[in-house]
């Protein structure tokens, strides 16, 4: 449960950054706007209290995360069941916002919503593909699928990616 002050806080402080993190999840400006709020009213609907306004933050980019990741199944479903039955063809896609017109817009523009999702969990929220598998509640096998076609039609477009190294847990060894 967010309190009115939290809520107008995290507006000031986090709206930009979680606007940019809707964007890199829908690709669309409008559908990025659209998934803050959700997730805000989300959040404030939950039955914890939240005074802090990081963790609100944080709560608020796990509600887009959880949001989107449910549309794209929903979508997923619905293409499967009644794509075919819909005539293709129509207006081509036109996005006013000038994002979209680089380099980067147009090769995330190029991508299918999953592998977009998959890319935006690995690289900016730096996810392991379990943890992406686990989020998407999909197989390693189709994450790390998505993965490899999404980093090569990225490089064709722009360049080579250099892949991260994975996380290393740090132990010491010493006992206490």
């Amino acid at each position: 449960m967010l309190d009115d002050k939290v809520v107008g806080q995290l507006l000031d402080s986090a709206a930009t950054r979680l606007a940019a993190y809707g964007y890199l999840l829908t690709g669309s400006l409008s559908e990025a706007d659209q998934l803050v709020q959700d997730a805000i009213v989300k959040v404030a609907a939950g039955r914890r209290r939240i005074a802090d306004v990081p963790v609100a933050e944080g709560r608020v980019r796990v509600a887009m995360r959880t949001i989107h990741l449910a549309e794209l199944r929903r979508a997923g479903t619905w293409r499967a069941r009644y794509a075919p039955r819909v005539a293709r063809g129509g207006a081509a896609k036109y996005s006013p916002d000038p994002a979209s017109r680089s380099a980067v817009g147009k090769a995330l523009a190029a991508l299918t919503a999953e592998q977009r999702a998959v890319v935006v969990l690995r690289h900016y929220e730096h996810l392991q593909v379990p943890e992406i598998a686990a989020a998407m509640r999909t197989a390693e096998a189709t994450v790390s699928r998505h993965l490899t076609q999404a980093q090569s039609l990225l490089a064709a477009t722009l360049g080579e990616i250099q892949p991260e190294p994975d996380r290393i847990p740090i132990v010491d060894g010493r006992r206490r």
